[in-house]
């Protein structure tokens, strides 16, 4: 006869109840927590080593709760893995400074960057892995689980449902990894109402509500001013249209956060329309609500836009287009990091955007020696998912241009993703764009990472665009030829300066490197005449006045 287990299944429900038990001494029952509380809370839930997701997306931060989470005492709660989308505070950092968190696994970095780079390289902060979104958010529900999860919410009722309006971004995913494995769910929100506009957590997922003292964070990360548009930028983005966007008749696809992107999006209703390219390019996108897509928006470009995030000042402008965004019964409109990460990475035929470092062979990183950014989205959207399975004719037309596809699938038709890198020869400070090394090595050896933290690699990345001109890497019939396409657009960067003439000359015969000149364009064009719209009060008024840029983007 077989004997019965002893084994404990439920020990994850029993620690969660005793934490709670400690809780509900310390402050009584109740799901709402006064903010003069908070502190006490974090350590009577939080254990030493615990796994915690401090929600820090792209712009929507739990920022009371990260700067109640510094405050507590460091002999009580120590030893933290962090596992969270973004480091974008400076409480973020600091929590590691004071012995808090010892570890943390990431996606972006972009604010806290070169802090972030100076903590690793000091031993502060030892370092998992820099993920893409949709990696981190799988790993949530295999080997990062977060015990502990700190969100944020516009509004919560007195039961605890959560509204997360158009910043939903990476909470539905944080909660469900969290509560479904019997984890503790902490959301800081802006106010406690009678009726939330609409549930998008559910009361019985939340354990403890906390009303701020003030609104949460929000960055408005993809707002670019059409003012500092440089004219360099226009170049490459005129490029970019006649001899990528044109060329394949790309319709759905994924901008990149940057001034690159941004001048593309305003050139549409100018020399889009020159190029007679409306209603055969940019009908679908994949990305946040960016300020400069308005004037392409209004002039009926754009068919259908889902958002990773929102963007403060666009609320109302997003919410009046609710042919173009996605907006729910209550009127008001709602992101989905997971689901817009899918859309990128399965359903768009291209991302373009850009890096900090381009090596030999065409690997990308915007991970250097001084600034670890980290990745974000990209890897996901500037990648050939070979999962894909549904055709259309931009993806074909690469697919079918593809310089070593027979050596890969043999005369088997495949189709292959437009992944663009628009890249300045020369960055600020004069920093080359293209490096025989990538920084990403030195990084690998100071974080002791297994490998280089590369954004997009060289086998995946099919176009580079500089002020030189585009290079075809997928035409390419050998990693020779790559580096040599690479060379003839790296400009006089240490890349570049190898350049052999007449091997530039052969691949552009082969249509493999085309200039300026070979498009087409005179570079003398390349000015910001161009632009459907000068400034950010040009935006506005393509808007009739429903965009409402934050003010540090207004100077009138």
């Amino acid at each position: 006869m077989q004997e019965m287990s002893t084994q404990t299944w439920n020990a994850l429900r029993c620690d969660t109840a005793e934490r709670l038990n400690a809780a509900a001494e310390i402050l009584g029952d109740g799901k709402i927590v006064a903010a003069k509380d908070v502190t006490r809370l974090l350590e009577a839930v939080i254990h030493p080593g615990d796994k915690v997701n401090l929600e820090g997306n792209n712009q929507k931060q739990a920022d009371f709760l990260a700067e109640r989470l510094c405050r507590v005492n460091p002999k009580k709660v120590h030893g933290l893995h962090m596992v969270q989308s973004s480091i974008a505070l400076d409480s973020h950092i600091k929590l590691f400074e004071k012995g808090i968190a010892e570890k943390i696994d990431f996606s972006y970095a972009g604010p806290q960057a070169g802090k972030l780079a100076d903590a690793i390289q000091s031993g502060k902060v030892r370092l998992g892995d820099i993920h893409t979104y949709l990696e981190l958010f799988g790993r949530y529900f295999i080997d990062l689980i977060p015990r502990v999860a700190l969100v944020a919410a516009y509004q919560a009722d007195r039961d605890g449902n959560l509204y997360t309006g158009s910043n939903t971004e990476d909470t539905p995913v944080i909660v469900e990894a969290t509560k479904f494995k019997q984890g503790i769910v902490i959301a800081q929100v802006n106010e406690i109402v009678e009726r939330v506009p609409r549930v998008d957590i559910p009361a019985d997922w939340v354990d403890f509500v906390v009303p701020s003292p003030k609104p949460f964070y929000l960055e408005p990360l993809f707002t670019r001013d059409p003012a500092l548009i440089t004219e360099s930028q226009i170049l490459r983005a005129m490029m970019a249209l006649k001899g990528i966007y044109a060329e394949y008749g790309v319709q759905t696809v994924n901008h990149g956060i940057g001034f690159d992107t941004a001048a593309i999006e305003l050139l549409l209703p100018t020399y889009g329309e020159e190029l007679g390219l409306k209603g055969k390019i940019c009908s679908a996108f994949a990305l946040n609500p960016h300020p400069t897509l308005i004037p392409a928006i209004e002039s009926g470009w754009v068919k259908n836009i889902h958002c990773f995030g929102g963007e403060l000042g666009m609320e109302q402008y997003v919410r009046e287009r609710s042919d173009v965004f996605f907006i729910g019964p209550d009127g008001s409109p709602r992101s989905n990091r997971t689901y817009a990460q899918i859309a990128g990475h399965y359903a768009v035929d291209m991302f373009i955007g850009g890096t900090l470092q381009i090596d030999e062979d065409g690997n990308s990183s915007t991970a250097t020696a001084r600034r670890i950014a980290g990745f974000g989205g990209a890897p996901n959207m500037g990648c050939d998912p070979k999962g894909r399975r549904h055709a259309s004719p931009a993806w074909l037309q690469c697919g079918e241009e593809n310089g070593q596809r027979e050596a890969l699938v043999g005369r088997m038709p495949r189709g292959k993703r437009l992944v663009v890198q628009l890249q300045e020869t020369f960055r600020e400070k004069m920093a080359p764009g293209f490096v025989e090394r990538l920084d990403a090595w030195n990084l690998m050896e100071n974080a002791g990472l297994s490998i280089p933290p590369v954004m997009i690699y060289g086998d995946d990345l099919t176009h580079i665009v500089t002020e030189e001109g585009i290079a075809y890497l997928h035409r390419c019939r050998s990693i020779e030829e790559r580096r040599a396409a690479i060379r003839a657009v790296a400009g006089f960067t240490p890349v570049g300066l190898k350049a052999n003439p007449s091997e530039t000359r052969l691949l552009r015969d082969r249509g493999i490197v085309k200039t300026p000149r070979d498009l087409g364009i005179d570079p003398a064009r390349a000015s910001r005449g161009l632009l459907a719209a000068q400034n950010v009060r040009d935006l506005v008024r393509w808007s009739g006045g429903l965009y409402q840029p934050p003010g540090k983007f207004k100077n009138w």
